[in-house]
């Protein structure tokens, strides 16, 4: 037999009788995440100028090119092209990359040397246009003069601030009323825009670029930072590049062949690789086909947390906001987020002309990332 007596939903759907029953928590349902600024830390200083400058030297360059398509003997040439002859000297020791041949300049004038194939017992291999050349080191003669001074010229790089900005405004009837969850709600929509600046930030550091014309910024121009993935040239490889590996689903040969590139051309040590959550599960399955477990585990694990290669212990990163189809790679001790002084996010209350409460957060930062042939880039993998 069916209830006929009172009960709640006697009233209806709008249950006028009973107390209104709402949790007193706020859940934030969109993600605000940060994990790159997160691992690269706060900034030991702030910038000062709207342009934030660094300098930037390297060493004399050690290697070159054979640069040279008429060599007539390619066992016995004892002079040759190359593609910058500036960087021999009378007394090198030279050697071509994969070869055993030692050779010894006797002679440069301009881009030409002149050498002593098979130096020190070694056997004359085939020399060919194309081929880099190793300069092992110089032997000077005892008693001799001083050699001509050489030296490179350092370089000035640099980036624009960004300005970040959030206006809040809460009415005088909103700010007086009793609010679920919360007990001031000007503080709580500065909660809010403060982590939605954040997020952007990251984003930005990430993703962001220059205007081509008056990057300083104008009367209709806004000044934008350039990102990482803007200031990085020298490292950024795609499946289909001469000599990177084929294939555009993410694997260790991949890795490991951009952070040896990265090793050998640069002092940089890459500790964080930052990935999508799709090219994570990728770097995850790495250790598929040795992961094991014994008769009393409870737990599943399938999570890589570092990567350690012959070239440095690899932090991964999983962030929201690099490209579906990208693998970052930072040496993090090169990259800094600075504000400028004064400027780091903070809220400036604004003068009201009514019967509210309101202001705008704040913020102006930039992006300092030195050598950026220390950092390395790989794009177009799969992403499905």
């Amino acid at each position: 037999m069916a209830f006929t007596g009172k009960a709640t939903y006697t009233a209806g759907v709008n249950l006028p009788e009973l107390a209104e029953d709402v949790a007193d928590l706020i859940g934030i349902i969109s993600p605000y995440e940060t994990p790159l600024l997160d691992a690269l830390g706060d900034a030991m200083r702030e910038a000062t100028s709207t342009h934030h400058d660094w300098l930037e030297d390297e060493l004399l360059p050690n290697k070159d090119m054979v640069d040279d398509a008429s060599i007539a003997n390619p066992l016995t040439e004892g002079s040759f092209d190359v593609a910058n002859g500036s960087r021999f000297r009378i007394g090198d020791q030279i050697q071509v990359e994969g070869s055993a041949e030692l050779m010894l300049v006797t002679a440069v004038a301009g881009d030409t040397l002149t050498v002593v194939r098979g130096y020190a017992g070694t056997t004359s291999e085939e020399l060919m246009d194309g081929q880099v050349i190793n300069i092992i080191g110089n032997a000077a003669l005892e008693g001799d003069n001083k050699p001509a001074t050489r030296f490179t010229n350092r370089i000035r790089c640099g980036n624009y601030t960004q300005i970040f900005t959030a206006a809040v405004e809460v009415s005088g009837t909103d700010a007086a009323a009793s609010q679920l969850g919360l007990l001031d709600e000007l503080d709580y929509q500065k909660q809010e825009r403060l982590r939605e600046l954040v997020r952007d930030l990251e984003n930005t550091v990430i993703n962001g670029g220059q205007p081509s014309a008056n990057p300083q910024g104008a009367s209709e121009v806004r000044r934008t930072m350039k990102g990482i993935i803007a200031h990085l040239a020298t490292h950024i490889y795609r499946p289909g590049d001469d000599g990177f590996p084929t294939g555009t689903g993410l694997d260790e040969e991949k890795l490991n062949f951009v952070l040896r590139r990265v090793w050998e051309a640069s002092s940089g040590k890459v500790d964080l690789i930052v990935v999508n959550g799709f090219q994570k599960r990728r770097i995850n399955g790495f250790i598929a086909a040795n992961r094991s477990f014994g008769p009393a585990d409870a737990t599943y694990r399938d999570k890589v947390d570092y990567y350690e290669s012959d070239f440095g212990i690899c932090r991964i990163v999983t962030s929201r906001w690099i490209p579906q189809d990208a693998v970052l790679m930072l040496d993090s001790s090169r990259v800094s987020v600075l504000p400028l002084a004064g400027r780091s996010f903070h809220f400036k209350p604004l003068a009201t002309s009514g019967d509210y409460e309101c202001g705008e957060l704040i913020g102006e930062y930039t992006l300092e990332l030195k050598n950026e042939a220390a950092h390395g880039l790989i794009r177009g993998l799969a992403t499905y």
